[in-house]
């Protein structure tokens, strides 16, 4: 569709308005924002509402103080509209997803004169299941709903989660509206096997057959999806719904117009999403719980009913399925390589290439056909009792026996999916290669200290090359004081043609944003992982911060490097000297460890004044770190790569960013060694092509938490000298903001 002239000044009117309604000036970066959205959405051609131009993508990188999220939805919204397309917006974080319904948005139509709907639109999981909570007290003895004491509606909210005074509060709190069953509007954090106890998936849930159907807070929220014009979502739903085929939960992506905001998380969320896990042990003690089901069930069966041949059907192939599982526990745990340590009761092992010894490999495909079994029979079974909510059919089963069980037959089925997802992954064909010669194995590490930076692209292997990698494989054996588990685990190591077939092939259109998409100033890594359409649009928009003026970023001198073994005993030494004179500092580790030695060793010197994001939750950690410095003292705050990204201090609440380590990936991560491999056989250097560019953007990320407003100001240090003594260091440096730089030599 070509910018029609009545959209464009819809778009540049709204600009103006809310421009003049906040009294605030206008951003060059915002306005090529705007303007390169409006421009791609502009050059979709399409033949009776289907996309015709090629595949593409908008791709913009904006940082801090742009206004993305206002700039995204002015040039978006007016096109959408005239498009007939509903606007999706997806978010990587509840707090972000929350702001834009609660505040961008009332915002955005308060001062435009643009007239738009919207709505949020979460997962079932994030609800609260009326059935489930029923069920959870008439479980502790306390009746069901019809005779619910009626005291309960005026109970006081102090009760502690997992209770059945917790679940009784929730009840209250939910009939008289106080609450609308999300879980994340609960006014404290839920635990998540709390949590589990009263929500449901869509395996479980009966729909509109269930009694709590007119008054369930899922289907509620969801009522409008449909009408609205803007649906506010998160990464995660939409690849659940891509998962299903696409239309299932969100509108399908031929009728969307996606946005994608926090857009760098969209490969890894991706990669989460399709991988797969058994526990072995666990798993057979589920087996157990799942016989003990059916015998429960059995008597509210008539005799040589199908629902009745069913489960003894499923009895029979759960049988099947523990005695195969015994068999692969047995090989994994007797002919792997597993190297345990004193500080962990854990050892992983890699499959190189995904390749499985032959043994494992036979037994893997002996449990796909038994689970593949389970799941049949158990999917009979939830088919039979769905039957009989249909009052218009005769059914051998009642009502009550169809609403008590489908729930429980459904949650096992859904977990016996699960399980069917690991073993077909464990049995596909990876593709793979077989080496002819010593010279064609690569490296399959990811560390600065494993591969030789010096090291640089060699020939082509001999022999076929594939276009994509094979699946990582591994397993986990861990060990307890009174039991011991083996988890088997597979997952793509790339998402790229996941993320191509499912969504940009399929998408009317799609623009992803983000602070961080470059890493060392190109798209190469994230076209790569996110498996980007050739013509997609891409865009670094300038920042409107003065970073020379506002900030510094300083290496000082130091006597070791990371990899010495003095180096944490400089740590404790150098880190004071850094907040000397600061009101607020941030001091950021690679790793938990070596944050609470540093702590440790300086906490009784430096009383009341630390505060690690381990030692309360996250929003009281940096409430407390508020409150101090609102009190006029000062506060350090150490944290480790969560903390390194997403926690907004502007203004007196961060003056100084301490880097203490660069932040490289841990090398035994066994998707990122999959990827090194591959890219070794290829020819390729693992280190140049993954580790130094997902160093830069985590950096990039971490400087971020220092200037959050144009007023801001404030330095960053950093106690890595490798930044300066290594080839690879000068890439990092020049990928941050352009500070001044003060360098110690």
């Amino acid at each position: 569709m070509a910018l029609t002239e009545d959209v464009k000044q819809q778009i540049q009117q709204a600009y103006r308005d809310v421009l003049a309604g906040k009294g605030v000036r206008a951003r060059y970066g915002q306005r090529l924002m705007i303007a390169e959205i409006a421009r791609y959405m502009g050059e979709i051609t399409d033949n009776d509402g289907q996309r015709t131009s090629p595949p593409a993508a908008c791709v913009v990188e904006a940082g801090t103080g742009t206004g993305k999220t206002l700039a995204y939805l002015i040039a978006a919204i007016p096109i959408a509209r005239a498009l007939g397309k509903t606007l999706v917006i997806s978010t990587a974080t509840v707090a972000l997803q929350d702001q834009i319904v609660l505040k961008d948005l009332p915002d955005l139509k308060k001062h435009s004169k643009m007239n738009f709907s919207w709505t949020l639109a979460k997962g079932r999981g994030r609800y609260l299941c009326m059935s489930r909570l029923e069920s959870r007290l008439h479980d502790e003895g306390n009746g069901d709903s019809d005779t619910m004491p009626l005291f309960l509606l005026d109970s006081p909210g102090t009760e502690e989660p997992g209770t059945r005074a917790f679940f009784e509060e929730m009840l209250a709190s939910y009939g008289s509206r106080k609450w609308d069953g999300d879980r994340d509007h609960w006014p404290e954090q839920i635990p998540d096997d709390v949590w589990r106890q009263v929500t449901t998936d869509h395996r479980q849930c009966t729909n509109r057959h269930c009694s709590y159907f007119d008054s369930c807070a899922f289907f509620d929220a969801r009522k409008d999806l449909d009408e609205v014009d803007i649906v506010v979502a998160n990464h995660d739903l939409v690849l659940a719904d891509l998962a299903l085929g696409g239309g299932a939960i969100l509108p399908e992506p031929e009728n969307a117009l996606f946005i994608f905001d926090e857009a760098h998380h969209l490969p890894d969320k991706a990669l989460n999403h399709f991988a797969a896990s058994v526990p072995l042990n666990s798993t057979r003690q589920w087996l157990k719980q799942l016989s003990q089901a059916l015998v429960k069930m059995q008597p509210y069966l008539s005799p040589a009913t199908q629902a009745a041949k069913s489960v003894e059907r499923i009895s029979t192939a759960s049988r099947d399925v523990d005695l195969i599982l015994a068999r692969v526990y047995e090989e994994a745990e007797h002919n792997t390589g597993w190297e345990f340590n004193e500080e962990r009761r854990s050892a992983q092992w890699r499959y190189p290439e995904g390749e499985l010894p032959d043994a494992l490999a036979e037994l893997a495909a002996e449990s796909r056909i038994a689970t593949a079994n389970l799941v049949r029979h158990l999917g009979a079974l939830a088919d039979e009792l769905q039957g009989a909510f249909d009052e218009r059919k005769q059914h051998e089963i009642d009502r009550d026996t169809a609403e008590a069980w489908y729930p429980v037959i459904g949650a096992f089925h859904s977990r016996a999916e699960d399980q069917l997802r690991l073993w077909a992954a464990w049995t596909e064909q990876t593709g793979s290669p077989k080496k002819t010669t010593e010279s064609e194995q690569g490296s399959s590490e990811g560390s600065p200290e494993s591969i030789p930076e010096d090291s640089t692209n060699g020939p082509e292997p001999r022999g076929r090359i594939y276009k994509s990698p094979p699946p990582a494989r591994w397993s986990v054996r861990q060990r307890w004081d009174h039991a011991e588990d083996i988890t088997l685990f597979s997952s793509p190591v790339l998402a790229d043609n996941l993320l191509y077939s499912r969504l940009w092939s399929r998408a009317y259109g799609a623009v992803l944003t983000s602070a961080t998409l470059t890493a060392l100033g190109r798209f190469d890594r994230l076209q790569a992982r996110a498996g980007l359409p050739e013509a997609s649009r891409l865009l670094v928009v300038p920042s409107s911060f003065r970073y020379a003026e506002m900030a510094t970023v300083e290496v000082p001198a130091m006597a070791s490097m990371p990899t010495d073994d003095g180096f944490a005993e400089e740590l404790i030494k150098r880190v004071p000297e850094c907040w000397a004179g600061e009101t607020a500092t941030l001091v950021l580790f690679t790793s938990r460890r070596q944050m609470h030695q540093v702590r440790d060793a300086l906490a009784p010197d430096y009383p009341d004044l630390i505060i690690t994001q381990d030692d309360m939750s996250r929003g009281e950690v940096l409430r407390q770190h508020r409150e101090r410095i609102d009190e006029g003292r000062a506060s350090v705050l150490f944290g480790v790569a969560s903390f390194a990204e997403g926690i907004d201090l502007p203004g007196k609440y961060l003056h100084h960013v301490v880097i203490t380590r660069l932040p490289f990936s841990v090398p035994d991560d066994p998707i990122e060694a999959g990827l090194a491999e591959w890219i070794s056989q290829r020819g390729g250097n693992p280190f140049m092509e993954i580790t130094v560019p997902d160093a830069s953007i985590k950096l990039v990320q971490a400087v971020g938490r220092l200037l959050r407003t144009e007023e801001d100001t404030g330095r960053v240090t950093i106690l890595d000298r490798r930044i300066v003594a290594r080839r690879y260091g000068q890439l990092l440096l020049d990928s941050l903001p352009p500070f001044r730089r003060i360098i110690a030599r």
